[in-house]
């Protein structure tokens, strides 16, 4: 069997895995980040999200060999300190989950979209979040989530909602 060596929220891993194992059954399965839910298998629905060297990938659809040697960040690896990063906090404060099945995958993804726009307009927070899907909350509070976290990552201090 292959080996594969990965950084996963600054842990280096170095397991033997079957070719075939994708990288979302990797991470909850043998490392144990179950913060990475497994929503659709097939990358429709962006739920697996995570930030693979640095940009947002569907874990479902690399496999973990093809993520070796690479640097990972699960949910779980965004807050520090004993504090929640500043997305996973506006997803908190503007109430941006029901269910919450979606909503790492959805924080994920909107951290990687705030690389390339800042400061993101509506209608671009719904077209850099197109490929992860939320069936329960209508995608405004989830909007209005990121909007707010794009303001407090750049260091405006955002009055509570």
């Amino acid at each position: 069997m292959p080996t594969v060596t990965v950084t996963v929220d600054g842990v280096t891993y170095e397991e033997e895995v079957e070719p075939r194992l994708l990288l979302v059954h990797f991470l909850r399965d043998r490392l144990g980040k179950t913060g990475t839910p497994v929503g659709c298998d097939t990358g429709n629905c962006g739920a697996c999200t995570v930030m693979l060297d640095g940009r947002s990938a569907k874990s479902c659809s690399v496999l973990a060999v093809q993520a070796d040697g690479s640097d990972i960040v699960t949910v779980e690896g965004l807050a520090s300190g004993g504090g929640l990063h500043p997305m996973q906090q506006a997803f908190h404060e503007e109430h941006a989950l029901q269910c919450g099945y979606c909503t790492p995958g959805m924080i994920m993804a909107a951290i990687d979209l705030l690389k390339d726009d800042p400061d993101p307009s509506e209608e671009a927070v719904r077209a850099g979040l197109e490929g992860n899907l939320c069936r329960c909350t209508g995608y405004c509070t989830i909007v209005r989530a990121v909007r707010r976290g794009a303001r407090s990552m750049s260091g405006e201090e955002v009055p509570a909602p």
